[in-house]
């Protein structure tokens, strides 16, 4: 059983929160689409992160990755096979496509196919405008000694 969540109430009291509404719309819409083929998401480091997604019998030029603004697609399109020598066909070639919203600042570093792993690296870079930064103390005295008073001139009235 789905269940749907409405969050129009929630953009009347709230600004500047339309990406996060907008992902938690596009997570319960992900839920009906299938999960072929099966992947992991594995936390490598503090900012590291890595998606294992299983492409058993994909070439490398049959898979394709697209990063922009936060999306990540991973596509894969079999080439045409003819049908006829096939007694049982059980490993699945349909093509899929895969989406991953990253959050601000992850950037993809790589990718690697090995044993029918594709191997997805991504690592948050934070822009150093943004990292924690230590503020010196200073006291009155010095505050005051380092702030001249301003002076204005002006002209004098005839």
């Amino acid at each position: 059983m789905a269940t749907s969540y409405d969050y129009a109430p929630l953009f009347r009291s709230t600004v500047g929160f339309d990406r996060v509404f907008n992902l938690l719309e596009n997570a319960q819409r992900a839920r009906s689409i299938s999960d072929w083929p099966p992947y992991d998401i594995i936390k490598t480091g503090d900012d590291s992160y890595r998606i294992s997604i299983a492409v058993a019998g994909f070439a490398e030029d049959e898979l394709e990755i697209t990063f922009q603004s936060n999306l990540l697609t991973v596509t894969g399109k079999k080439q045409e096979v003819s049908h006829d020598d096939y007694l049982h066909r059980g490993i699945a070639g349909r093509p899929f496509e895969h989406r991953f919203q990253l959050a601000d600042h992850v950037r993809v570093k790589g990718a690697d196919l090995q044993n029918g792993l594709l191997s997805i690296d991504l690592a948050r870079e934070i822009p150093e405008a943004l990292k924690p930064r230590k503020i010196e103390i200073e006291t009155t005295t010095a505050l005051s000694q380092k702030v001249a008073p301003a002076q204005i001139e002006a002209q004098k009235a005839a």
